[in-house]
Protein backbone atom coordinates (compact mmCIF):
# COMPACT_ATOMS: atom_id res chain seq x y z
CA UNK A 1 0.00 0.00 0.00
CA UNK A 2 1.66 3.51 -0.59
CA UNK A 3 1.34 5.72 2.48
CA UNK A 4 0.09 8.50 2.87
CA UNK A 5 2.26 12.11 2.12
CA UNK A 6 2.40 14.82 4.70
CA UNK A 7 4.35 18.02 4.10
CA UNK A 8 5.44 19.32 7.28
CA UNK A 9 6.86 22.93 8.08
CA UNK A 10 9.33 23.68 11.13
CA UNK A 11 9.65 19.72 11.88
CA UNK A 12 13.79 20.13 13.42
CA UNK A 13 12.57 20.93 16.54
CA UNK A 14 9.55 21.36 19.14
CA UNK A 15 6.02 20.52 17.79
CA UNK A 16 7.02 20.38 14.03
CA UNK A 17 9.80 17.40 15.07
CA UNK A 18 7.08 15.66 17.63
CA UNK A 19 4.60 15.57 15.28
CA UNK A 20 6.95 14.51 12.20
CA UNK A 21 7.86 11.44 15.00
CA UNK A 22 4.06 10.36 15.30
CA UNK A 23 3.40 10.36 11.69
CA UNK A 24 6.86 8.24 10.96
CA UNK A 25 6.02 5.80 13.26
CA UNK A 26 2.72 5.59 11.34
CA UNK A 27 4.53 4.84 8.25
CA UNK A 28 3.80 8.11 6.68
CA UNK A 29 5.81 9.62 3.61
CA UNK A 30 7.19 12.62 5.07
CA UNK A 31 8.44 15.98 3.35
CA UNK A 32 10.07 17.83 6.19
CA UNK A 33 11.99 20.77 6.52
CA UNK A 34 13.38 23.73 8.81
CA UNK A 35 16.26 26.75 8.62
CA UNK A 36 19.18 24.53 10.05
CA UNK A 37 19.90 21.74 7.83
CA UNK A 38 21.93 20.04 10.56
CA UNK A 39 19.36 20.40 12.93
CA UNK A 40 16.97 19.22 10.64
CA UNK A 41 19.11 16.12 9.53
CA UNK A 42 19.53 15.19 12.87
CA UNK A 43 15.83 15.59 13.70
CA UNK A 44 14.88 13.42 10.95
CA UNK A 45 17.84 10.90 11.74
CA UNK A 46 16.15 10.33 15.13
CA UNK A 47 12.72 9.32 13.22
CA UNK A 48 10.53 5.77 13.43
CA UNK A 49 10.79 5.52 9.20
CA UNK A 50 14.11 7.94 8.14
CA UNK A 51 13.59 6.07 4.59
CA UNK A 52 10.73 7.79 4.17
CA UNK A 53 11.09 10.85 4.62
CA UNK A 54 12.53 14.01 2.23
CA UNK A 55 14.55 16.94 3.95
CA UNK A 56 14.57 20.35 2.55
CA UNK A 57 16.46 22.72 4.67
CA UNK A 58 15.51 26.47 3.80
CA UNK A 59 12.78 29.03 4.72
CA UNK A 60 9.40 28.93 3.64
CA UNK A 61 9.73 32.88 3.32
CA UNK A 62 11.79 32.19 0.08
CA UNK A 63 9.49 31.18 -2.87
CA UNK A 64 12.25 29.00 -4.36
CA UNK A 65 12.08 26.89 -0.93
CA UNK A 66 8.06 26.58 -1.55
CA UNK A 67 8.24 25.43 -4.42
CA UNK A 68 10.80 22.90 -3.66
CA UNK A 69 8.97 21.79 -1.13
CA UNK A 70 5.57 21.74 -3.08
CA UNK A 71 7.56 19.59 -5.81
CA UNK A 72 9.22 17.07 -3.64
CA UNK A 73 5.69 16.25 -2.00
CA UNK A 74 4.51 15.46 -5.73
CA UNK A 75 0.97 14.57 -7.41
CA UNK A 76 -0.87 13.65 -4.12
CA UNK A 77 -0.61 15.04 -0.69
CA UNK A 78 -2.92 13.59 2.49
CA UNK A 79 -1.74 16.34 4.56
CA UNK A 80 -0.28 20.02 4.92
CA UNK A 81 1.01 20.71 8.36
CA UNK A 82 1.91 24.83 8.38
CA UNK A 83 4.01 24.46 11.73
CA UNK A 84 6.90 26.86 11.12
CA UNK A 85 6.39 30.49 12.74
CA UNK A 86 9.07 33.22 13.43
CA UNK A 87 8.46 35.08 17.02
CA UNK A 88 10.33 38.29 15.86
CA UNK A 89 12.96 40.35 18.20
CA UNK A 90 13.83 39.37 21.58
CA UNK A 91 13.02 40.56 24.22
CA UNK A 92 9.64 40.84 23.03
CA UNK A 93 9.31 44.82 22.67
CA UNK A 94 6.29 46.48 23.15
CA UNK A 95 4.33 47.63 19.87
CA UNK A 96 5.07 51.20 19.77
CA UNK A 97 8.81 50.30 19.81
CA UNK A 98 8.83 46.72 17.05
CA UNK A 99 10.52 48.05 14.12
CA UNK A 100 8.21 47.96 10.66
CA UNK A 101 10.66 45.82 8.82
CA UNK A 102 10.73 43.16 11.77
CA UNK A 103 6.84 42.92 11.94
CA UNK A 104 6.65 42.51 7.65
CA UNK A 105 8.87 39.59 8.45
CA UNK A 106 7.20 37.76 10.95
CA UNK A 107 4.32 38.23 8.73
CA UNK A 108 5.64 36.89 5.83
CA UNK A 109 6.92 33.62 7.78
CA UNK A 110 3.59 33.46 9.95
CA UNK A 111 0.67 34.48 7.16
CA UNK A 112 1.93 35.06 3.39
CA UNK A 113 4.10 32.01 3.41
CA UNK A 114 1.56 29.19 4.75
CA UNK A 115 -1.15 30.71 2.17
CA UNK A 116 1.63 30.62 -0.53
CA UNK A 117 2.51 27.05 0.43
CA UNK A 118 -1.18 26.10 0.19
CA UNK A 119 -1.71 27.88 -3.27
CA UNK A 120 1.49 25.38 -4.34
CA UNK A 121 0.28 22.16 -3.36
CA UNK A 122 -3.58 22.42 -3.12
CA UNK A 123 -3.91 20.70 -7.02
CA UNK A 124 -1.98 17.55 -4.65
CA UNK A 125 -4.47 18.50 -1.62
CA UNK A 126 -7.62 17.67 -3.77
CA UNK A 127 -6.54 15.13 -5.59
CA UNK A 128 -5.95 13.35 -2.04
CA UNK A 129 -9.22 15.04 -0.61
CA UNK A 130 -6.68 16.19 2.05
CA UNK A 131 -5.96 18.33 5.22
CA UNK A 132 -4.27 21.36 5.98
CA UNK A 133 -3.69 22.20 9.36
CA UNK A 134 -2.28 25.62 10.45
CA UNK A 135 -0.79 26.38 13.74
CA UNK A 136 -2.13 29.19 15.52
CA UNK A 137 -1.74 30.64 18.93
CA UNK A 138 -3.72 31.83 22.17
CA UNK A 139 -1.72 34.99 21.20
CA UNK A 140 -4.21 35.58 17.75
CA UNK A 141 -7.12 35.94 20.60
CA UNK A 142 -5.60 37.39 23.57
CA UNK A 143 -4.25 40.74 24.02
CA UNK A 144 -0.18 39.47 25.74
CA UNK A 145 2.01 42.45 26.21
CA UNK A 146 4.81 41.76 23.78
CA UNK A 147 2.73 39.79 21.71
CA UNK A 148 1.73 42.07 19.41
CA UNK A 149 3.67 41.67 16.14
CA UNK A 150 3.50 37.51 17.17
CA UNK A 151 -0.60 37.49 17.59
CA UNK A 152 -1.23 39.74 14.81
CA UNK A 153 0.23 37.15 12.39
CA UNK A 154 -1.47 34.06 14.25
CA UNK A 155 -4.94 36.34 13.81
CA UNK A 156 -4.40 37.25 10.30
CA UNK A 157 -3.79 33.29 9.43
CA UNK A 158 -6.43 32.60 11.83
CA UNK A 159 -8.94 34.24 9.53
CA UNK A 160 -6.79 33.04 6.16
CA UNK A 161 -7.93 29.45 7.61
CA UNK A 162 -11.29 30.09 7.55
CA UNK A 163 -11.73 31.65 4.75
CA UNK A 164 -10.06 28.57 2.72
CA UNK A 165 -12.57 26.29 4.89
CA UNK A 166 -14.88 28.45 3.52
CA UNK A 167 -13.90 28.32 -0.25
CA UNK A 168 -12.88 24.50 -0.24
CA UNK A 169 -14.86 22.47 1.07
CA UNK A 170 -13.58 19.30 -0.21
CA UNK A 171 -11.06 19.78 1.90
CA UNK A 172 -10.60 20.04 5.68
CA UNK A 173 -8.94 22.96 7.07
CA UNK A 174 -7.78 23.47 9.92
CA UNK A 175 -6.22 26.47 12.67
CA UNK A 176 -5.12 24.61 15.76
CA UNK A 177 -4.11 26.47 18.84
CA UNK A 178 -1.53 23.94 21.15
CA UNK A 179 -1.44 25.78 23.78
CA UNK A 180 1.93 27.07 25.56
CA UNK A 181 4.36 24.09 25.47
CA UNK A 182 8.43 24.05 26.50
CA UNK A 183 9.82 25.08 23.26
CA UNK A 184 13.19 26.65 22.22
CA UNK A 185 10.20 30.08 20.95
CA UNK A 186 8.31 29.79 24.18
CA UNK A 187 11.80 30.16 26.04
CA UNK A 188 13.09 32.80 23.64
CA UNK A 189 10.18 34.95 24.58
CA UNK A 190 9.06 34.52 28.50
CA UNK A 191 12.09 32.58 29.60
CA UNK A 192 10.81 32.74 33.42
CA UNK A 193 8.05 30.48 32.18
CA UNK A 194 9.00 26.85 33.78
CA UNK A 195 7.16 23.42 34.10
CA UNK A 196 5.72 23.76 30.70
CA UNK A 197 4.42 20.49 28.72
CA UNK A 198 6.43 19.05 26.63
CA UNK A 199 4.69 19.58 22.69
CA UNK A 200 4.20 15.43 22.35
CA UNK A 201 1.08 16.09 25.06
CA UNK A 202 -0.24 17.83 22.33
CA UNK A 203 0.01 15.60 19.23
CA UNK A 204 -3.12 13.13 20.14
CA UNK A 205 -4.82 16.23 19.65
CA UNK A 206 -3.47 16.74 15.78
CA UNK A 207 -3.87 13.21 15.53
CA UNK A 208 -7.70 13.22 16.15
CA UNK A 209 -7.78 15.26 12.84
CA UNK A 210 -6.98 12.57 11.08
CA UNK A 211 -8.72 9.94 12.90
CA UNK A 212 -12.10 11.23 14.05
CA UNK A 213 -11.79 14.60 12.00
CA UNK A 214 -14.28 17.22 13.12
CA UNK A 215 -15.33 19.86 11.06
CA UNK A 216 -13.20 22.43 9.47
CA UNK A 217 -12.75 25.26 12.04
CA UNK A 218 -10.71 26.74 14.35
CA UNK A 219 -9.34 24.12 17.73
CA UNK A 220 -7.90 24.36 20.81
CA UNK A 221 -5.78 21.52 21.27
CA UNK A 222 -7.36 20.93 24.55
CA UNK A 223 -10.32 20.50 22.66
CA UNK A 224 -9.67 18.23 20.69
CA UNK A 225 -7.47 15.72 23.74
CA UNK A 226 -9.30 12.57 25.24
CA UNK A 227 -10.90 13.56 28.39
CA UNK A 228 -8.65 13.29 31.58
CA UNK A 229 -5.69 13.49 29.06
CA UNK A 230 -2.74 14.78 31.07
CA UNK A 231 -1.22 18.50 29.46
Amino acid sequence: MTPRTALLTGASRGLGRALATALSARGWRLVVDGRDGDRLAAAVAGLPSPDLVTTIAGDVADPAHRAALAAAAGDRLDLLVNNASDLGPTPLPPLAELPPAALEHVLTVNTVAPLALVQAVLPALQAAGGVVVDVSSDAAVEAYPGWGGYGASKAALDQLTAVLAAELPELRVYAVDPGDMATDMHRAAAPEDDGLPEPETVVPAFLRLLDDPPPSGRYRATALLPAGAAR
